[in-house]
C-alpha cells in the first residue's frame, strides 16, 4: 500500500513537471511569434502594411483641357485632349492635342475683310508629379510638338458668310508650352488640374497678318478621368477609428 501511494505521488509530480515544461515552450512560442509580426509590419498614416515590397501604382487618363489667355495681347482660347499614362503617382507621359482660336480682329486688305487666327498643335506630353502622396499635388507640364496656325474670316454675323480655307491660309509652326499645375485628386478615377502655361512657337508667315508667333500665357482647368491607382499594394489595409 505505501508503495502504491509513492507512485501516485510520484506520478502526480510528474505530470506537474510536464505541465510547466509544456506551458513554457507554448509561452515562448507565442513571444517569439509576437516579436516576428512586430518587425513585419510597417505603420503608414491611417494605415498598417504587412510586407515590406516597394508596390509601383500604374494609372491611365484622358484629360478634356479648357483655357483662356492671350496672344499679342488679343483674347485667345483653347481647347484640349490629352491622353497619358501615369507612373507610380510621380511622372505623365503621353500626348496632347490642342485647338486655339485668338480674337485677333485685324484688317486683310488683300481680302477685304477683318479677320482672326485659328489652328491647331499637338505632341508629346511629359508631366514630372511632386507630393503625389497628397491630395494636392504639384506638377510641371510641358507639351513639345507641332501644329498648323491659320487666318478666318470674322463676320460671322453676316448670312452670306462663306468661309473656304486653303492650304495657303495656314503656315506650319513648332509649339513648346511649360506650365505650372495643381493637382487635385477628387478619387482614384478624377482628378482636376488647375495652371498656367507659356506658349512659345517658331515664326508664322500668313498673308497681311500682324502676327509672327502665337506665343502667351494661358490659365485653365484639364478635367481627367481614368484609373491613377492600378497595381495598389493589396496587403495594405485601412484602419478604422476605435470608439
Amino acid at each position: 500500500m505505501q508503495l502504491f501511494r509513492k507512485s501516485i505521488v510520484y506520478l502526480s509530480s510528474q505530470s506537474k513537471y510536464n505541465t510547466m515544461n509544456n506551458q513554457k515552450s507554448i509561452f515562448t512560442l507565442l513571444f517569439f511569434c509576437l516579436a516576428l509580426s512586430g518587425f513585419a509590419q510597417e505603420e503608414d498614416g491611417d494605415y498598417v502594411e504587412f510586407n515590406d515590397r516597394n508596390n509601383v501604382v500604374h494609372g491611365v487618363y484622358l484629360g478634356f483641357s479648357m483655357r483662356a489667355g492671350e496672344i499679342d495681347g488679343q483674347e485667345t482660347y483653347t481647347g484640349g485632349l490629352k491622353v497619358a499614362y501615369v507612373a507610380n503617382q510621380q511622372f505623365e507621359i503621353g500626348f496632347s492635342g490642342n485647338f486655339i482660336y485668338s480674337d485677333q480682329d485685324y484688317f486683310n486688305t488683300a481680302a477685304g475683310r477683318r479677320e482672326d487666327l485659328i489652328g491647331g498643335y499637338g505632341g508629346l506630353h511629359l508631366e514630372p508629379i511632386f507630393f503625389s502622396k497628397s491630395r494636392v499635388n504639384l506638377s510641371f507640364p510641358l507639351l513639345i510638338g507641332a501644329g498648323a496656325i491659320g487666318q478666318i474670316g470674322n463676320n460671322f454675323n453676316n448670312e452670306d458668310f462663306e468661309e473656304e480655307l486653303t492650304e495657303e491660309d495656314f503656315d506650319f509652326v513648332f509649339v513648346a508650352e511649360p506650365g505650372v499645375s495643381a493637382l487635385f485628386n477628387i478619387n482614384r478615377y478624377l482628378q482636376i488640374e488647375a495652371g498656367v502655361k507659356y506658349r512659345l512657337s517658331s515664326k508664322i508667315d500668313l498673308e497681311n497678318s500682324p502676327v509672327t508667333r502665337i506665343n502667351g500665357f494661358s490659365g485653365g482647368i484639364v478635367v481627367k478621368v481614368g484609373v491613377f491607382n492600378l497595381g495598389r499594394n493589396r496587403y495594405k489595409k485601412k484602419l478604422q477609428d476605435e470608439e
